[in-house]
C-alpha cells in the first residue's frame, strides 16, 4: 500500500503519488487527473526496451491535460489519432477519474475505499488512446462510485513487433513491450490508487478488442499475478498470440520495408535502422505490414503478444486449459456478428475465398464439410464475414470461457442488440457496438447517427443494465443473481438484447463443428 497517500483536498484537488504532487480538475460531477506518468519508455538508442520507473518531479504537477498518445498513423489501415493530438514515444501515462466527494455525500456514500476499474483500449494494437473518447468512464464513476483508470501504452512496431532477433549486448531488443507497459500501469495502480480513494485489493481489469486480448493474455503473464482481482474481456481475440518463429519472420519483413536500398542487409544494419527511424515512418511501415499479412498468413495479425518463454511463457489458451491462468472471476463474451465490420480497408480477418481456403487446407474433409454447413453460401460476403469473426473472436472466447470455468467463476454473454439502421446496413450487432451503451456514447455524432431510424431509448436501457452488471461484478464478483455461471455442461449464456434472456449453449452445432475443425484451439 502507498504510505504517501494523502486525502484529496477540496480546494486544490491535490493528491500525492509516489513521484510527487498532482493537481486535478472537477468536471461534470467527477474528479479527474490526466496525463500521469506511470513509467518511462526508453527512447533513442535504448528504444525497444522494457519500461523504466517514472521520474519524480518538484512542486505540484498540473494533471488537467491529456498526456502524449502513442505514435500512430491517422490514415493508416485503421483511423488513428488526429495529427493535432500530441504524440510521442514516451507515452506511458494514465488518467484517473473518481467521484466528487460532494456528489458522494449527496448520495449517502461512505468514505471507504472504492473498487477500481482499469480499462485497456482497443485498436488492433495499432491505433487508439485513453483520450479517444474524452468522457469515457464518467458514467460508471457517477453511477457506481468506483475509481476509473485508463492508460496509454506503446503501439505498433514500438510496442507489438518482436525485434529480439536483432538484439546485441549493447542494444537489447526486448519482447512484449506493450504488455510490459500494461503491467507497469497495473503496478502503479497497486502502489498509488489509494491516494484517489481506490482499493488496490479490488481492481477489475477490462478491455475491448485488442484490449480484450490484453486482458486474457495478462491473466497468464506471471509478473501480472495479483495486480488485478477480476477481469472482463469484451470481443477479445484470445488466440492472437503467436510463437517467436512467426513473429521473428514478421519483424524481418518489417525491416525490409524500412531499408531504402534493395538487396540483403545485416542484422547490425537492421538494428541501427530500427533505433534511428522516425516514429511516423515506423507507423507507416507498420501499416504496410498489417495490410499484407491477412493474405500472407490468413487468420493472424502481426501486431500481437509473442510467446517468448519468459515474460509470456506459453500460449494463453494452454494456460487456461491447465489452470495456470489467474484464478479470478471473469466476464467474457462477444457480439453476435463480430466480423461484419471488417471489410474494405480494415479487411483483416479470414474473410476472402483464398484466405478461407488456406484456413481449410490442412483440415480433414469431414470436418470441413460440417463447418461449411454452418455458413451457408461461404465464401459469399455475409457468410465469410461471420466465418472470419467466429474464427478470430467467438470460438476462442468460448474456449477461454469453458477452460477457465474449471478453476474460477465465468459469466459468458452475447451482445445481440443493434439499431434499425445498422441492421439495414447489414452490420447488425457488430464489433465494438456494445461500447456505445456501456459508456454512454449515444450523444456523439456516431451514436446519434446510428439511432436516427430508432433504437436510441432501447440502447440507453441496455446501457443502464450493462453498467449495472459490470458494476455488480466489480463490487462482489457476481454481475447479477439472474446471470448464471458458465460451465461446460449447461453453457448458460446471457443474451443482451432489447429483452435479455439466458440461453443454454447458443450456437451449439456451430461450436461442435469448430471443435472438430480446429481441435488445437
Amino acid at each position: 500500500m502507498n504510505q504517501l497517500a494523502d486525502p484529496i483536498t477540496e480546494a486544490g484537488l491535490e493528491v500525492r503519488v509516489s513521484t510527487g504532487l498532482l493537481r486535478g480538475v472537477r468536471e461534470r460531477g467527477v474528479l479527474a487527473w490526466r496525463g500521469i506518468p506511470y513509467a518511462s519508455a526508453p527512447v533513442g538508442d535504448r528504444r525497444f526496451r522494457a519500461p523504466q520507473p517514472a521520474s519524480a518531479w518538484h512542486g505540484v504537477r498540473d494533471a488537467s491535460q491529456w498526456g502524449l498518445v502513442a505514435p500512430q498513423s491517422h490514415k493508416g489501415q485503421f483511423r488513428g489519432a488526429h495529427p493535432r493530438i500530441p504524440q510521442g514515444e514516451d507515452c506511458l501515462n494514465l488518467n484517473v477519474i473518481a467521484p466528487d466527494e460532494r456528489m458522494r455525500q449527496g448520495a449517502g456514500l461512505q468514505d471507504a475505499l472504492r473498487p477500481v476499474m482499469v480499462f485497456i483500449h482497443g485498436g488492433a494494437y495499432s491505433v487508439g488512446s485513453s483520450r479517444e473518447v474524452p468522457r469515457q468512464g464518467e458514467g460508471l464513476v457517477r453511477r457506481g462510485g468506483i475509481v476509473y483508470v485508463s492508460l496509454n501504452y506503446r503501439l505498433g512496431a514500438l510496442g507489438y513487433l518482436d525485434f529480439s532477433r536483432y538484439a546485441t549486448p549493447e542494444h537489447p531488443f526486448e519482447s512484449n513491450l506493450g504488455l510490459r507497459d500494461q503491467v507497469a500501469a497495473l503496478q502503479w495502480v497497486r502502489e498509488n490508487i489509494r491516494a484517489f480513494g481506490g482499493d488496490p485489493d479490488a481492481v477489475t481489469l477490462f478491455g475491448e478488442s485488442a484490449g480484450g486480448n490484453a486482458v486474457t493474455t495478462l491473466m497468464t503473464v506471471p509478473s501480472a499475478a495479483g495486480l488485478f482481482h477480476r477481469a472482463i474481456a469484451q470481443s477479445a481475440p484470445p488466440n492472437a498470440v503467436y510463437p517467436s518463429d512467426l513473429t521473428a519472420r514478421w519483424a524481418g519483413e518489417f525491416v525490409d520495408t524500412l531499408v531504402d536500398r534493395p538487396g540483403p542487409h545485416s542484422d547490425a544494419d537492421a538494428a541501427r535502422l530500427l533505433l534511428i527511424t522516425d516514429p511516423a515512418r515506423l507507423a507507416a511501415a507498420t501499416t504496410a505490414l498489417t495490410m499484407r499479412t491477412p493474405d500472407q498468413d490468413p487468420g493472424t495479425i502481426p501486431l500481437c503478444p509473442v510467446i517468448d518463454g519468459d515474460f509470456l511463457p506459453e500460449r494463453p489458451l494452454d494456460a487456461f486449459r491447465d489452470g495456470r491462468a489467474a484464478r479470478i472471476p471473469l466476464i467474457i463474451g462477444t457480439n453476435a456478428r463480430e466480423g461484419s465490420l471488417f471489410s474494405g480497408r480494415i479487411d483483416i480477418l479470414a474473410t476472402t475465398a483464398p484466405r478461407i481456403r488456406a484456413i481449410f487446407k490442412n483440415t480433414k474433409k469431414k470436418a470441413k464439410k460440417a463447418l461449411k454447413a454452418q455458413y451457408p453460401g461461404i465464401p459469399a460476403l455475409r457468410a465469410a464475414l461471420d466465418f472470419g469473426g467466429d474464427y478470430s473472436f467467438w470460438y476462442p472466447s468460448v474456449k477461454v470461457g469453458e477452460r477457465h470455468s474449471r478453476y474460477a467463476p465465468v459469466y459468458f454473454y452475447r451482445f445481440d442488440a443493434a439499431p434499425r439502421l445498422l441492421r439495414l446496413m447489414g452490420l447488425d450487432a457488430t464489433h465494438g457496438l456494445e461500447l456505445f451503451p456501456l459508456f454512454d456514447r449515444l450523444d456523439g455524432w456516431f451514436g446519434r447517427g446510428m439511432t436516427a431510424l430508432g433504437g436510441r431509448r432501447a440502447f440507453q436501457d441496455i446501457g443502464a443494465r450493462m453498467q449495472g452488471w459490470w458494476l455488480g461484478f466489480v463490487a462482489v464478483g457476481v454481475p447479477s443473481a439472474a446471470w448464471p455461471r458458465y460451465d461446460e455442461t449447461t453453457r448458460e449464456t446471457l443474451i443482451i438484447d432489447q429483452t435479455d434472456h439466458v440461453e443454454a449453449d447458443p450456437n451449439r452445432e456451430r461450436r461442435l463443428a469448430w471443435g472438430r475443425f480446429v481441435p488445437h484451439v
